[in-house]
């Protein structure tokens, strides 16, 4: 079992020797092999933790072509920050683990930005079943205008299977029917679903021949029998106190990778194997380069 507390962790990777020893077991589960030329004949050479491939003579380490590998970090301080963030049920900041791991608030906010790279892009099937659907706004508050103001907010649209995986993503057009239609479409498996949403203008007709129920908020109407949206509203007030709690902002370039944490912890939130399986990711996952990281988008 690789469910584990902080205390388990240290004992477990409390140098490089082990941390690599772990790495390099998750990285070849049937046997070292090269990574040039794929051969299953190699030597270790002890005094450099390293190997040597006897078909090519490639020289390469457990960390060789990964997103380790290019990280003047020592690993142990990696595995740690996986842990922290994969627990932390409202994530942690680049400030918090820049005390915790004795870093510059630069690496920290880098290391952060990888591992959330890593966590991106799981394969996941469409939602099928009871699927509720909701949309939020993030941003900041502005003085001397109503509460209901949202020009500087952006747009979040959430999916979530009832008991099991869930979908998020920014949207830069406001949420109106063709915005909302194209999301469900791509996320939801209409045929064998039915739809729960409040009863904002814009959801009605977008998936006619799905069954589509809704409660009234305007009215106070939070449920009715089997039909409430607050679990999808529950995961929107997680993140939003992430966000004033722990992140204390979050720009809007960088909103994506923040959903993309929140939604591999959500849809792992009863694997055993979290902190095994985003330490494989991050073992599979290209370097995110910092320059590529800081670029400034196009107006």
């Amino acid at each position: 079992m690789d469910d584990m507390n902080l205390v388990e962790l240290v004992e477990k990777f409390a140098d490089e020797e082990k941390c690599r020893s772990y790495v390099e077991a998750l990285r070849w589960p049937d046997g070292v092999k090269c990574p040039r030329c794929k051969a299953h004949k190699v030597y270790r050479i002890l005094k450099r933790d390293q190997f040597v491939c006897d078909s090519c003579s490639y020289q390469f380490s457990a960390t060789a072509g990964t997103i380790f590998h290019d990280s003047h970090l020592p690993l142990w301080k990696w595995v740690l920050a996986v842990y922290l963030m994969a627990e932390s049920k409202k994530g942690m900041s680049a400030n918090q683990l820049k005390r915790t791991l004795a870093v510059s608030y630069k690496t920290a906010w880098y290391l952060c930005h990888r591992i959330r790279k890593a966590m991106a892009g799981a394969k996941l099937e469409p939602l099928k079943g009871v699927v509720e659907m909701d949309e939020t706004y993030i941003g900041g508050k502005r003085h001397h205008v109503g509460s209901g103001y949202i020009g500087n907010k952006a747009v979040v649209l959430g999916a979530m299977q009832r008991g099991g995986h869930a979908h998020w993503r920014t949207e830069k057009r406001k949420p109106t029917m063709k915005v909302l239609r194209e999301f469900i479409h791509e996320r939801v498996d209409l045929k064998n679903s039915r739809l729960l949403t409040d009863e904002h203008p814009a959801y009605q007709g977008t998936c006619p021949g799905t069954v589509h129920q809704t409660v009234n908020h305007q009215k106070e109407e939070w449920v009715r029998e089997d039909v409430p949206t607050n679990r999808i509203e529950n995961a929107w007030s997680l993140f939003k106190r992430s966000v004033v709690g722990s992140y204390h902002k979050i720009s809007r370039k960088h909103l994506d990778a923040y959903l993309d944490e929140l939604e591999w912890r959500f849809n792992n939130r009863e694997n055993p194997f979290l902190f095994r399986d985003t330490i494989q990711k991050l073992i599979a996952s290209p370097n995110l380069e910092y320059k590529k990281l800081t670029k400034k988008e196009a107006a």
